[in-house]
């Protein structure tokens, strides 16, 4: 009988120590699900409508909306962008309005990116594109990938438009040199 209850015993310690280990790792795995679940929860960084309006030290007003911004976990400074919208008014009184799929918006010096689907009005001139690089800083408008420029008299076709925005110069060029900008008269 000794040896039954030194077996039940021991069966006994087994068991419980089993137990224990099986409840410490499910509390474990319990604590990390719960972990996970709060840094999702607080790295979630989805803004809805987003706004943003600043005015530089000339004057001019730029004013960024979008439906939906994340902010960059790596650069809290910089904003990616959903379906956006600028507005620059100038303080010469025009407005250039820009819109895009995509956003990357550097809240400190107000540069932006816009990708995908661009589309930029300035008075009677439509540029498309599927990149613009827009900095206030460098007052300038980089414009690229697959530009067609459209105003009342013309179509141009270029690789790329760089724009001065205060005044206005602009440079149309081709980045193979071998290739020619495309230009057609619509009258």
């Amino acid at each position: 009988m000794k040896k039954n209850t030194k077996k039940i015993y021991f069966f006994l310690i087994i068991s419980i120590m089993i137990l224990i280990l099986f409840l410490v790792i499910n509390n474990n795995k319990k604590n990390l699900s719960d972990k996970i679940l709060e840094e999702e929860v607080y790295s979630t960084n989805i803004i809805k409508d987003v706004n943003y309006t600043s005015r530089d030290a000339k004057g001019n007003v730029y004013t960024i909306d979008a439906t939906e911004g994340e902010i960059d976990l790596s650069n809290s400074s910089v904003i990616f962008l959903t379906n956006v919208r600028a507005n620059i008014k100038l303080t010469n009184k025009d407005i250039i309005n820009i819109t895009s799929k995509y956003g990357k918006y550097n809240i400190d010096n107000y540069d932006t990116i816009f990708t995908k689907n661009v589309l930029v009005i300035y008075l009677d001139n439509k540029i498309k594109s599927e990149y613009l690089d827009f900095s206030l800083g460098r007052n300038s408008m980089i414009i690229s990938n697959n530009v067609v420029y459209t105003n009342k008299e013309n179509i141009l076709k270029a690789d790329v438009i760089d724009m001065n925005i205060e005044t206005k110069d602009t440079k149309i060029f081709m980045y193979d040199k071998e290739k020619k900008i495309n230009i057609k008269s619509i009258n």
